[in-house]
């Protein structure tokens, strides 16, 4: 891990304040992890959290269903005070957790396998520093804390936190998530596309349906599908730009069920992914025109449903600046690493569709340990990344008051 350095009397306070809360913010989270909850259903998590921050002389407000926003520094105190956000993700996925650690999941089925429970408690621990600077006068910006639902499915929990006002007043959001391949100490960050946008793509073929032996009497469902299949994305690969790394993957193929006989119908379903925020706006059409194309010569009929769902997250180059002055600050010159694009998704794309800011990536892997891949049941996360975190977090923060370290755009 990089050695802290000791040049930022600023860096050195959050540090002191942060590392006197963790132990409780590691209590915090092996009590979040074990009790995971799903997208929309994350009650119990929504309530503990706003118990911890109300006793810490906090004011959050609860979203609908589940959430929770929480302000520090008054705008009052100082007419036209800017105000930076900071978010974190509350839900766990649908996956059965095999990691044998001590405070396992309870849930059957269900487990923090996305690092989640690491985003909440870095936030959680950077909201408490912060309300302590902001009591002592020492806060110079406005904070909003975020703590969102349902960000695993789609289109995503931001957009509810959006329509509940959760953006209002403010001007720069940012975020972390683990990266269990980059070492505990260690933050990735990017300036532009780092994630990807993630849509989800149906095609539904049909015919009459007919005998194996007699294809030409009928629209061969199972050969379009396979047209289709194959077809689609070589289409995608020449009406799209390259350079916007558009990626058709097919997950599930159903049709028929004996080996004599054409089914009536069949269905294609995958995802469709997409680094580039213009090109995605013209995926649906393009993908529309080539399926009907494409199936036409079969004599079959071809439905297409195109679901978008999240677009992709662009990071913002003064957004990133600061981020990364943050992690320099606080964990070390040599902290910073340039993060690969991921075609991940992630609704964090969602708040950058409104103002600037920046995703990072928060290292979580115990040096000379395994590498692992998120949404994997056997996961382990390395706890020193939660208070790393919050110190990132909360120096962000701060650091985002200075419109000199932004530097030009």
């Amino acid at each position: 891990m990089p050695a802290v350095p000791v040049d930022s009397p600023t860096a050195q306070r959050v540090t002191a304040l942060v590392a006197a809360l963790e132990p409780s913010l590691i209590e915090t989270r092996r009590h979040i992890h074990a009790h995971p909850e799903v997208a929309w259903r994350e009650h119990e998590t929504t309530t503990y959290l706003r118990r911890i921050l109300t006793e810490a002389g906090l004011e959050p407000r609860p979203l609908d269903p589940t959430g929770l926003v929480v302000d520090i520094g008054a705008d009052r105190r100082a007419p036209g005070l800017r105000r930076v956000a900071l978010r974190a993700d509350l839900d766990a996925l649908p996956v059965p957790e095999t990691s044998g650690l001590a405070f396992a999941s309870e849930r059957e089925g269900c487990a923090h396998a996305c690092g989640h429970d690491i985003h909440t408690t870095a936030l959680l621990g950077a909201a408490l520093a912060l309300k302590q600077l902001d009591d002592a006068g020492e806060l110079p910006v406005g904070v909003r804390c975020l703590f969102q639902p349902a960000e695993e499915i789609q289109p995503g929990g931001a957009q509810a936190v959006i329509d509940q006002g959760g953006l209002d007043g403010v001007h720069q959001i940012f975020a972390l998530h683990c990266d269990p391949k980059v070492e505990v100490g260690r933050v990735g960050s990017r300036i532009g596309p780092i994630t990807a946008a993630s849509d989800t793509v149906t095609l539904m073929v049909t015919s009459e349906g007919g005998h194996t032996s007699r294809p030409h009497l009928t629209g061969d469902v199972v050969y379009a599908l396979s047209q289709l299949a194959t077809g689609l994305p070589a289409v995608l690969g020449r009406r799209t730009d390259p350079r916007s790394g558009v990626n058709l993957t097919w997950g599930a193929v159903h049709a028929g069920k004996a080996p004599n006989a054409i089914p009536a119908s069949g269905t294609l379903t995958g995802t469709i992914r997409c680094l580039d925020s213009r090109e995605w706006e013209r995926l649906g059409r393009i993908v529309e025109q080539a399926a009907q194309q494409i199936a036409a010569p079969y004599a079959v009929e071809t439905e297409v449903s195109y679901v978008r769902g999240i677009p992709p997250v662009v990071n913002d180059e003064r957004a990133v600046r600061v981020a990364d002055a943050a992690v320099k600050d606080v964990l070390g010159a040599d902290a910073v690493e340039l993060t690969e694009q991921s075609l991940g998704g992630e609704d964090f794309a969602w708040y950058l569709t409104h103002l600037p800011g920046a995703l990072v990536r928060l290292g979580t892997r115990t040096p000379g340990g395994p590498a692992y891949d998120l949404h994997r049941g056997d996961i382990v996360f390395d706890e020193r990344a939660i208070g790393l975190g919050a110190r990132v977090l909360a120096r962000t923060a701060l650091l985002a008051a200075d419109h000199e370290v932004a530097g030009p755009a």
